[in-house]
């Protein structure tokens, strides 16, 4: 089912999504060679309950942790781990959901570990932009198609990397994942007519090789990239409004001026 939110409720959601912004904003401090990855997890925990906010991943399904820690070739999923210490060139990427007093918010931010390469600035330039131009096409009156066959063409036509087909974009609250669904693939003008007051993440999961995951891992969860290549992942959450989609995640006011609430 599809729930349409009033002002009000995209407010609130908004105050989640401020929540789930600054513990993205925190991990840049974080984040550097020697610390295990379970460091991120402890980091959120603390972030969110000073803020009287709740982890809404835990026991989702039965998933354990507030956040989930994908590391290199790790698509998404991935557990947060105290004996995965994290070296130089690391690409981590962080995802976590948030509940504040019912309002929900989702988020997923890439970051390197210490030093860089030129092939991972281009692996994230390129999915961020992705998930911008995505946001773009998030206008009342488009299709859901429309999203996503803007993120595929500027992925795998322009740049030749693998746009993810297994995970894809929901719709959020007041439940973490309800309708609609929003691929980051597909045909423009077909799928689902966005209405005002929808509430979805765009979320492209963006591959250096293959579009394909395997599922392998002893631990149910975790996906990765078939060939071993690395992979990165940037997700908001936003609103649709007469106004233009409207991102409730926004780490950089800046950037995002044109998307903020007003």
């Amino acid at each position: 089912m599809i729930t349409l939110k009033s002002p009000r409720e995209i407010q609130e959601m908004a105050k989640s999504g401020a929540i789930l912004a600054g513990m993205h904003i925190g991990l840049r401090k974080i984040i550097k060679p020697g610390i295990s990855s379970w460091e991120i997890e402890k980091f959120a925990r603390k972030h969110f309950e000073e803020h009287d906010a709740i982890a809404e991943q835990i026991g989702f399904e039965g998933y354990k942790y507030a956040t989930c820690v994908s590391v290199n070739d790790e698509i998404c999923h991935g557990f947060p781990r105290k004996n995965l210490i994290l070296k130089d060139g690391d690409l981590i990427k962080v995802d976590t959901v948030v509940n504040y007093h019912g309002a929900m918010s989702d988020s997923c931010w890439s970051y390197v570990v210490g030093k860089s390469t030129p092939e991972i600035d281009r692996l994230m330039k390129v999915t961020k932009d992705a998930l911008y131009l995505g946001i773009d096409q998030a206008q009342v009156g488009n299709r859901i198609g429309d999203i996503g066959a803007a993120i595929q063409h500027y992925t795998e036509e322009v740049n030749n990397y693998g746009d993810v087909r297994e995970f894809i974009g929901h719709g959020i609250g007041p439940t973490m994942h309800e309708s609609p669904n929003v691929p980051h693939y597909g045909q423009a003008g077909k799928g689902l007519r966005l209405r005002p007051g929808m509430t979805i993440t765009i979320e492209p999961m963006i591959n250096v090789g293959t579009w394909k995951a395997v599922m392998d891992d002893p631990n149910g969860w975790t996906a990765r990239t078939a060939d071993g290549s690395f992979s990165c992942q940037y997700e908001h959450t936003l609103a649709i409004t007469e106004d233009g989609p409207k991102i409730l995640t926004s780490q950089d006011p800046e950037r995002d001026q044109k998307y903020l609430l007003a």
